[in-house]
């Protein structure tokens, strides 16, 4: 990997990062790019969907949100999506987009963000594990709840 840097969104990368590949498997534990994509044009107060550039081409999408005044804690300071290239996963692209989020948050006056996953093999959660998550809490519908403390 060269020199990871983070890009806005744009109509220059909209295309790369929709075209992002998972390893097989990792499949029905991430939505599409393109359904968060759409997500971020709808709130985009809250919304910060960059995409992860190393030299020129895109090698994954990220989609932080970030609320204040969100109802649920777990919403204020977050991870929405994180989606990294198939062939580039553990070579540090994931933990560069984690940290990327976390600093933004401290810019913003956040102290911890968080994250939700839904467990299960070939699911994300040994890398959030690695990346400093602990679990806080399940959903309602049994996916974690991670948070890691800034």
């Amino acid at each position: 990997m060269g020199e990871l840097r983070l890009e806005d969104l744009s109509a220059k990368n909209i295309v790369a990062a929709n075209s992002l590949t998972l390893r097989p498997g990792q499949e029905q534990f991430v939505t599409p790019v393109s359904y968060s994509i759409a997500d971020a044009w709808i709130n985009p107060l809250t919304s910060w969907p960059r995409v992860i550039v190393d030299g020129d081409e895109v090698v994954g999408f990220v989609r932080g949100n970030f609320d204040p005044d969100a109802e649920q804690e777990e919403f204020r300071a977050c991870i929405w999506r994180i989606n990294v290239a198939a062939d580039v996963q553990g070579l540090g692209v994931g933990k560069f987009a984690v940290k990327e989020v976390a600093d933004e948050a401290r810019r913003r006056g956040f102290t911890r963000l968080t994250v939700i996953w839904e467990p299960g093999e070939s699911g994300p959660e040994q890398f959030f594990l690695r990346t400093g998550f602990t679990v806080i809490g399940q959903t309602q519908y049994g996916e974690n709840i991670g948070a890691l403390e800034l």
